[in-house]
């Protein structure tokens, strides 16, 4: 049996260039650990501590219980806050970046 497509002797398709890394953006001014802790508890520490930060400025939440990965962007939008982004930890966990906007 012999099936269709690429020939015995053709070269393997080349290889797609490596993705680039997405910018890092701004640092943030103020890291709140809430690693451990079970949410709503990160977002509790999050809303007592966001108007340290002046406006305009970054906020990063680490976080390590899977339903603060949709309990931040909601309290973002809630509170008309801007939910930067989400990275993973390499020590496990989420950074969660807020961009204070009043």
């Amino acid at each position: 049996m012999r099936f269709r497509g690429r020939a015995r002797n053709a070269a393997p398709p080349e290889a797609a260039p490596p993705a680039e890394e997405p910018a890092a953006g701004p640092p943030p001014v103020l890291v709140i650990d809430a690693l451990g802790r079970k949410c709503p508890i990160p977002i509790i520490m999050l809303a007592e501590r966001i108007r340290e930060v002046p406006v305009g400025q970054i906020v990063a939440v680490l976080a390590d219980d899977a339903a603060a990965r949709t309990d931040v962007p909601a309290w973002c939008r809630m509170k008309s806050q801007d939910f930067v982004r989400e990275e993973t930890l390499r020590q496990g966990g989420w950074g969660f970046h807020i961009r204070r906007t009043y």
